[in-house]
C-alpha cells in the first residue's frame, strides 16, 4: 500500500476543509460572521504528530488573507513523511444559506466544499470522504478544522476499510 500517497491526499482533504470556500455568488454576510472568520487573518504555524504503523511529524505553515466580497482566502504547506503538500482555498459565510463554507483545491487533486457550524465562539468545519488508493484499496476520511478563541487545530482520520488500517493526525496551529 502506497500509505504515503493516502497521508497526501488526508492532508490535502483536511486542506480542503479548511480552504473549501465558496467559489460562486456574492457571499452577503452579517457582520459579526464576516469578523469572526477576518479574525484569523495572519500568518500560522502548526506542528503535529501523525499515528499509525509508525510516527511522523507534520509540519505547516497557512496564510489567511483578505479576499473578495467579506471572503478570507488561505494559502498553505505542509511538509508530511518527506513529502509537500500544498493547499489554496476561500472561507466565507453564505447569508442565503446561513452557513459557513470552505472551498479548497490541493496539489494532490483534492477539490471540495466543506460545510461550517458555529459552535461557541467559533466555527468547526466537517468533511467525510471515502476515496481510493493507486492499489484501488478504498479508506475512509474524516477531517475536521477547527476555528476557536483565535486557534486553528486540524484533525483527520484514515481508516482502511478492508483492513481496518489507521493513521491519524492533529496539527494545532499558532500565530
Amino acid at each position: 500500500m502506497t500509505h504515503v500517497a493516502s497521508l497526501t491526499r488526508a492532508v490535502a482533504l483536511a486542506g480542503l476543509l479548511l480552504t473549501s470556500g465558496v467559489a460562486s455568488g456574492p457571499a452577503f454576510a452579517g457582520p459579526a460572521e464576516v469578523a469572526l472568520l477576518q479574525s484569523y487573518i495572519g500568518d500560522w504555524r502548526g506542528r503535529g504528530t501523525l499515528t499509525g504503523a509508525n510516527k511522523e511529524t507534520v509540519v505547516c505553515r497557512l496564510s489567511l488573507n483578505q479576499g473578495n466580497q467579506d471572503k478570507v482566502n488561505y494559502n498553505g504547506r505542509c511538509t508530511l513523511a518527506g513529502n509537500n503538500l500544498s493547499v489554496a482555498g476561500t472561507l466565507a459565510y453564505i447569508d442565503g444559506s446561513r452557513r459557513y463554507e470552505a472551498a479548497m483545491s490541493s496539489n494532490a487533486t483534492f477539490t471540495g466544499t466543506a460545510i461550517g457550524q458555529k459552535r461557541g465562539n467559533g466555527v468547526i468545519f466537517n468533511l467525510r470522504e471515502q476515496e481510493e488508493d493507486e492499489e484501488g484499496k478504498e479508506y475512509n476520511i474524516s477531517s475536521q478544522i477547527t476555528l476557536d478563541n483565535g486557534a486553528i487545530n486540524v484533525a483527520f482520520d484514515v481508516v482502511y476499510v478492508e483492513t481496518g488500517e489507521s493513521f491519524r493526525a492533529s496539527v494545532p496551529f499558532s500565530r
